[in-house]
């Protein structure tokens, strides 16, 4: 009993809700701070790239169909930008993941929000 409820929580929409809620703390403690600012604070830095990681996985977690019904949402680059940052970790062009910090990650959580209207 315990195993079949466990896996019906967690559907699409927990997952949508921990990507949201990664995507508010980077949005959160990053908001005002310059690239210079971020790139100098390690331990934000660190924060960051957890984040965009924890986004992935949970990416990783929704379904197909999910993914399919709501292909404005960028399943892909997520993907994409966890693959740089876990198999080049230390060597990741800052200037892509502040863009990302920037653009993608605002755009991609008013995209998310928009699934709930």
């Amino acid at each position: 009993m315990g195993s079949k409820y466990m896996d019906s929580a967690k559907n699409d929409e927990y997952y949508v809700e921990k990507i949201k809620s990664d995507l508010k703390f980077v949005i959160d403690h990053t908001a005002g701070k310059s690239r210079e600012k971020i790139e100098s604070d390690e331990l934000l830095v660190d924060s960051i790239m957890f984040r965009i990681i924890q986004i992935s996985e949970n990416n990783g977690n929704l379904t197909e169909d999910f993914k399919a019904a709501h292909t404005n949402v960028p399943w892909i680059a997520i993907k994409g930008m966890r693959n740089k940052i876990v198999h080049n970790y230390g060597h990741v062009d800052f200037a892509i993941v502040y863009d990302t910090v920037i653009r993608g990650i605002p755009e991609m959580l008013k995209q998310l929000e928009t699934l709930s209207d």
